[in-house]
């Protein structure tokens, strides 16, 4: 390719060409639909949000008697506020240089930088609101066997097959990386131990990532905590916009902290199963969704915002149990103030991911937006007459959001 003076327009194709590239696991993630985007024909600005539809659930009616259930289109707002970019300079020479000899040595390593943010985004928003923790935390996952407890909660949870991902830190990876050269089977024995590939393993397909995020459990010991309410459920009307509830707790140490993040069981209530609602027998886990400090002794009470929310009963029931929801034991996954590595085994439409195209500033001349597959960046050129530099800025505005949780779990191996 001759040498062409660089513009804006070519700098943002090569960008999009290159996120769309090395996004890996993030680029099949739910995606808010395009033609929402192009209702919105000057861009939109940080804080803008769009509509997302999510499935509706229904109970099976029994008999002839005619039994209607409404058509609860479950709607959630998506809202486009991460706003991130990388900045750069070129003389007026080096505006002339080849765009494949730009994109290698300026253009990929600022993008990659790019693509290692919002991964790392996208998987703390994730972890965070996944509940469901198979194995047990801390283990390393060293074995098919380890891995597949991922596989089977996502069974258990009734969640389709198509689609399934699962993310590991590189030490988990490269312990089922070698556990893999044992098996009997001489394709995949080659790739795991030539190259260190491990592809689909139990029908997910399955990515190592740097970026796992680490999780560190609050500070909550010695602490006897217990439910402290009769009747602590609540309906989907009231829970079903951020599909949590708080759950009224007494018997923390007055210094106990809870993360956002950290996981836990109320003895006796259970899981119930995504079609049929009956008992898995498996006690159902809940997940602190918001940083919490215990400011009270044990005789007062310390409100926690949970997910699930306890809904016992109707098409989207979450658990079962019988008697009250009154003193009953809470049981905390993992050691307090423990670092645990947050592998991760979901289904794509866990999460919903939107990168919109920005409005283009009135005074932003020679800038270029460009949109691909669901992808949009804004490159604005910014000229120093001075000393005869040329400086862009590269704008990607995206949102997240977990719109499903109950697709996903977090996972670890076995003791």
């Amino acid at each position: 390719m001759s040498n062409t003076t660089l513009t804006a327009d070519i700098i943002a194709k090569a960008a999009l060409a290159i996120v769309e590239n090395e996004l890996g696991w993030v680029n099949q993630l739910y995606r808010a639909p395009e033609d929402e985007f192009s209702k919105n024909v000057n861009g939109y600005k940080v804080g803008d949000e769009i509509s997302i539809r999510r499935p509706a659930d229904f109970t099976v009616r029994t008999g002839a008697t005619l039994d209607t259930q409404d058509v609860k289109k479950k709607k959630t707002t998506l809202k486009v506020d991460q706003q991130i970019g990388v900045d750069f300079e070129f003389t007026s020479t080096q505006l002339t240089l080849n765009i494949s000899d730009l994109s290698e040595r300026v253009i990929k390593p600022a993008m990659m930088s790019i693509v290692n943010h919002l991964a790392a985004d996208c998987a703390t928003q994730m972890y965070r609101g996944f509940y469901n923790w198979a194995g047990t935390a801390g283990q390393t996952i060293n074995s098919f066997a380890d891995f597949a407890k991922g596989p089977e909660r996502l069974d258990e949870l009734a969640v389709p097959h198509d689609g399934r991902i699962s993310l590991l830190s590189p030490s988990d990876h490269w312990a089922l990386v070698g556990s893999q050269t044992t098996l009997n089977n001489a394709g995949m024995v080659s790739e795991s131990f030539r190259k260190g590939l491990l592809g689909e393993v139990g029908g997910c397909a399955t990515y190592m990532s740097q970026l796992t995020p680490t999780h560190t459990a609050g500070s909550r010991d010695n602490s006897t905590p217990l439910t402290d309410g009769i009747n602590q459920h609540v309906t989907y009307d009231t829970a079903k916009n951020t599909w949590t509830q708080t759950l009224i707790t007494d018997g923390w140490d007055s210094s106990a902290t809870l993360t956002a993040g950290d996981v836990f069981t109320i003895d006796g209530v259970y899981m119930v199963n995504a079609r049929t609602k009956a008992s898995t027998g498996i006690l159902q886990q809940f997940v602190v969704t918001a940083n919490t400090t215990a400011n009270e002794t044990t005789s007062s009470d310390t409100n926690l915002t949970i997910s699930p929310p306890i809904i016992i009963a109707g098409p989207h029931q979450t658990v079962t149990y019988s008697g009250t929801t009154n003193d009953r034991t809470i049981t905390n996954v993992g050691t307090a103030s423990t670092a645990y590595k947050q592998n991760m085994v979901f289904h794509k439409n866990a999460m919903a991911l939107a990168v919109v195209p920005m409005e283009m500033p009135a005074a932003a001349y020679g800038g270029s937006r460009q949109s691909y597959k669901g992808l949009s960046t804004r490159v604005i050129p910014i000229y120093d007459g001075t000393n005869d530099i040329s400086k862009w800025r590269l704008d990607m505005l995206y949102g997240r959001r977990l719109i499903d949780p109950r697709i996903g779990t977090r996972l670890s191996g076995s003791a």
